[in-house]
């Protein structure tokens, strides 16, 4: 007997935009389940690494759509552990009311994972924290790192926005393996980002309170900004992993529940969906500052040339004449 289709609701796969007027904070609400489901389904990972790679991707969901994103932000997150590396992109909806696009992998070392016990976040070991902003051709990249800290993704990124940006700023995330009535067990994540409004920071040199003389987010307000702050974070403090994931507590409801006080304003939801950029194209042009001799030297017995995509799994073959700067033919696909 076939399985029934999944249960969705219109908040899935969404992420929310909010400010608290009364606070001077805003914030994004997320909900993730077919997407998150597609990007692991691309690859067999424990379920400690596919924890690693669904914070990481709740984490791009809400960063990304704080701002004004002409092509991708990524977070690299790599580490000296049998986790080595979680990737993710978000890229920008082409025209308003499209959707955004994510898509992550991670790259582990499957002996060692037994080795290693604890929280998944300890698989990481010591490493770094990134983000990178890229906006499309005729700009200037930006990367900024801080060091793996705390107990968790989250905690690394409130590290890296007030280290890096000098913005407070808090997550409230849950993920896991949810299962409706007559559907199979399958990913969903939720969370809540607050972020207090850019101002000045007050801090002065010496006063950092974070892990290994990192700023922590309170360090970077103060005054009535503070007040605000630790009034909105002891209120985000009171969700529940079942309101963040749902499916049974909007994220309108959800807000309203938390904030009512703090006068919250709502704005349309941004729908996001898995997405990969890989192409053939792309191939060929990344192998094409290649000599005949290099391609060669990658050709393998059956006398293709191969790359597969990381992100979603994709085969490209290609035939050696037709790649490098010494191609001889039009570059067409042998198989995919």
């Amino acid at each position: 007997m076939s399985q029934p289709a999944p249960i969705s609701h219109a908040w899935d796969d969404t992420v929310l935009p909010f400010q608290l007027d009364r606070a001077d904070i805003r914030g994004r609400v997320a909900r993730l389940d077919a997407t998150l489901e597609r990007i692991l389904d691309q690859h067999a990972y424990p379920e400690p690494v596919a924890a690693l790679v669904a914070e990481a991707v709740l984490l791009t969901a809400l960063i990304g759509q704080t701002i004004d994103l002409r092509w991708k932000l990524s977070l690299q997150i790599r580490g000296d552990g049998p986790v080595r590396l979680v990737a993710t992109d978000y890229f920008g909806p082409d025209q308003a009311g499209a959707p955004a696009r994510l898509r992550a992998y991670a790259s582990f070392d499957a002996d060692a994972l037994a080795a290693v016990a604890g929280p998944a976040f300890a698989l990481l070991g010591k490493g770094m924290f990134a983000i990178l902003i890229d906006q499309g051709p005729g700009t200037t990249p930006y990367q900024g790192i801080t060091p793996l800290s705390g107990t968790s993704l989250a905690a690394c990124a409130e590290t890296y926005f007030a280290q890096s940006e000098q913005l407070a700023t808090r997550f409230a995330l849950a993920m896991g393996e949810a299962r409706e009535p007559g559907d199979a067990p399958r990913w969903r994540s939720g969370g809540i980002m607050v972020q207090h409004m850019p101002k000045a920071s007050p801090f002065a040199e010496g006063e950092a309170t974070g892990e290994d003389g990192l700023l922590a987010p309170d360090d970077i307000l103060a005054g009535d900004d503070q007040e605000n702050w630790t009034r909105a974070t002891t209120l985000l403090d009171t969700v529940e992993a079942t309101e963040l994931i749902g499916p049974h507590v909007s994220p309108d409801k959800l807000l309203t529940r938390l904030f009512h006080e703090e006068a919250p304003r709502i704005y349309p939801a941004q729908p996001v969906e898995f997405g990969c950029t890989c192409g053939p194209d792309k191939v060929v042009q990344s192998l094409s500052i290649y000599s005949a001799k290099d391609i060669a030297q990658m050709t393998d017995a059956d006398g293709n040339v191969t790359a597969d995509c990381q992100f979603c799994g994709a085969h490209y073959a290609f035939r050696p004449e037709m790649l490098g700067f010494e191609a001889t033919k039009a570059a067409v696909e042998v198989k995919r």
